[in-house]
């Protein structure tokens, strides 16, 4: 019976080899279904830089969250208006995905002048009031207002203005997330940006609550007053800030957060300080403008510290590496305060927080 089953077996392969492969790429596997994605055209969304599509959008997230979760995907085009994240009660705890088709082209840099490309998927906000481009609803349902929800947003772009007064994606009131491949910024070449004026961030990570979780990777943000506000819980790497006063922000937070790459270019202050707060900073690269690289438009993009810990809040280690433009490295890493943050330059010998090098 095994021989004849064998043979029937290796007859039934032999006869019908291209069925049985198609098969195998096309049927779930017992046990499972198919992942569920929403696409937002679906739902009336057209990528044209023209459409709001803000109703659009929130109709695809409430078929997501109807589904108890899943994946809204955005193909490439520029989508004008906001994506507002329903609130979840905690008995509807949910995954729920943001998606664009390809990886953003991140432009940014320290010198020159470069124009923003219209190629992959971007979520563009022009008003001059209101929430992010990108926003979390906060809920009744849950203590702190938070919604129940681990937001993923992955592989877009979100685009605003010069000196914005909204901001760039905000999930202070999501209980979690993960950004991934995500470009933040003001639709200007980040040289060219003005001073930011009005308080706004790229990115707001969730606030201290029961489950909080942020991991960032591949995310960069440019032409904000800060770049990133970093809550408690927070795992990053590969991190690029460029032409913030603030790169990244640490308030309050009862537990520590962790970044591995940190790139910052030309920020006013590449890490500020204003709560208790411990992290550490596997690798600080900091390019500060050199001779002739700053005119009266961007002149506030010169650095004037690498730590900015004005009430010796912050407990941690910065590990770090300063370039200024067109000359190369330097020794020079300025701390305002940051008694308790103990800053080496790579290639160091370990010591108790050195004394500032100031330029």
């Amino acid at each position: 019976m095994r021989i004849l089953t064998l043979i029937g077996f290796c007859t039934m392969l032999a006869v019908a080899p291209i069925q049985l492969l198609a098969a195998e790429k096309t049927a779930p596997r017992a046990g499972t279904t198919e992942p569920r994605v929403f696409n937002v055209l679906d739902y009336g969304a057209v990528g044209d830089d023209k459409t709001d599509n803000t109703a659009a959008f929130s109709a695809c997230l409430k078929a997501v969250v109807q589904a108890g979760g899943g994946r809204m995907f955005l193909p490439a085009g520029v989508y004008r208006g906001r994506i507002i994240i329903p609130a979840v009660a905690p008995d509807r705890w949910m995954a729920l995905e943001i998606v664009g088709e390809s990886q953003p082209d991140t432009i940014f840099g320290t010198i020159g002048a470069f124009k923003f490309q219209n190629n992959n998927t971007i979520v563009k906000c022009l008003d001059a009031s209101g929430p992010a481009v990108i926003s979390a609803a906060p809920s009744d349902k849950c203590y702190g207002r938070f919604s129940c929800v681990h937001a993923v947003i992955k592989d877009l772009e979100t685009r605003t203005y010069d000196n914005p007064r909204i901001g760039g994606i905000d999930l202070g009131y999501a209980q979690q997330c993960r950004i991934e491949n995500v470009f933040i910024n003001t639709g200007l070449y980040n040289v060219q940006t003005a001073k930011p004026t009005h308080g706004t961030a790229g990115l707001i990570t969730p606030a201290c609550n029961n489950g909080a979780l942020t991991v960032l990777r591949n995310v960069v943000v440019t032409g904000f007053d800060t770049g990133i506000v970093v809550n408690e819980h927070t795992d990053a790497d590969n991190i690029n800030l460029a032409s913030n006063i603030n790169g990244l922000s640490f308030p309050f937070a009862h537990h520590a957060s962790r970044f591995g790459r940190v790139g910052s270019y030309r920020c006013t202050n590449s890490l500020t300080v204003t709560g208790r707060h411990a992290f550490t900073v596997e690798q600080l690269d900091v390019e500060r403008a050199g001779p002739g690289q700053t005119d009266g438009n961007n002149a506030w993009q010169a650095t004037v510290n690498e730590v900015n810990d004005p009430g010796n809040q912050g407990v941690g280690h910065v590990n770090y590496w300063v370039v200024v433009g067109g000359v190369g490295a330097t020794p020079a890493f300025t701390c305002n305060g940051g008694k308790s943050i103990q800053c080496r330059r790579t290639g160091s010998a370990p010591a108790e927080n050195s004394p500032p090098v100031k330029p």
